[in-house]
């Protein structure tokens, strides 16, 4: 009886070796077959990218010429117009009028950053001529050496020269500045503050245009002090949607068929474990004397 009782035991330890082996080869399989793939997306990045890199420098050997207007500050500026000021002019329905300095005709670049098409992580594309980027910074310099025909330099349209007025530095810095205060340039920034809310929203103009003055005084002028008291935008502006939720989403989606995967084959070695019992059993009882 103890003999047959032992090899049963030998038996039924030997199957679960063998599925323990099933189970690594398995996953040995699982990873090589996901493997190509992960190798043939990086790689391809990786081409594209120099490619990309390649393309742009090329472009830099022509005689781009010189644009004294930061393209960078005048984005920051722009987003800012439309993150803390753009939401309480649509809801006042007030009409910026094109004499004023924060209208998009007055961006120099709004045309070219209405021509960049953002397709995903990896690609931006030129609406203009179609070519594609793995960067923006590559498409900005696409534009500065391809497409400088279609700014028009015309008159003084350079938003980047609001900033001061705007707190750019306040929102492209992570860290406060280590500078001490500069009473003088603080002055000077809320000087153009306070001009840019009279010419957008003369008082004169009704009721709309007077809050709107009083809320662009609040929003931006006021944190021009050196007392530190104010800060810029106390009154809000427009909710985002947020990097981190996009960034969840796009992880979820990577990672669900990876869990069915595994969902899958606990529940098929689950089914052939009692499987094995069940004829481990069943070679038991036939082993029994009689």
């Amino acid at each position: 009886m103890q003999p047959k009782q032992q090899q049963s035991r030998k038996i039924f330890g030997d199957l679960r070796l063998l599925s323990s082996m099933g189970r690594v080869r398995e996953s040995i399989l699982v990873i090589l077959l996901l493997f190509p793939l992960l190798l043939h997306q990086s790689l391809s990045q990786v081409f594209e990218a120099s490619k990309s890199t390649r393309f742009v420098e090329e472009e830099v050997r022509g005689n781009a010429p010189e644009i004294h207007c930061s393209r960078h500050r005048s984005r920051a500026a722009w987003q800012i117009i439309q993150d803390y000021l753009t939401p309480f002019v649509e809801r006042e329905g007030y009409q910026i009028s094109k004499n004023c300095r924060l209208h998009p005709d007055n961006d120099l670049y709004r045309d070219q950053e209405l021509h960049k098409i953002h397709v995903d992580i990896f690609e931006w594309k030129c609406g203009y001529c179609k070519k594609s980027f793995t960067e923006e910074k590559f498409l900005d310099q696409h534009f500065v050496t391809r497409h400088y025909d279609l700014l028009n330099t015309t008159g003084t349209k350079c938003l980047a020269d609001l900033c001061g007025a705007l707190h750019c530095d306040f929102v492209l810095s992570s860290k406060k500045p280590k500078s001490k205060c500069n009473p003088a340039a603080i002055a000077k920034n809320r000087h153009l503050c306070e001009s840019v809310a009279n010419s957008c929203f003369p008082v004169s103009q009704g009721p709309s245009a007077s809050r709107l003055h009083e809320h662009f005084l609040r929003q931006f002028c006021d944190a021009h002090t050196c007392t530190g008291r104010n800060k810029p935008f106390p009154r809000g502006g427009k909710k985002k949607s947020g990097v981190f939720y996009l960034a969840i989403s796009i992880l979820t989606l990577m990672l669900l068929p990876l869990f069915y995967l595994l969902v899958f084959l606990h529940q098929r070695e689950k089914r052939s474990g009692t499987q094995e019992l069940r004829r481990i059993k069943k070679a038991g009882k036939k082993t029994k004397p009689s």
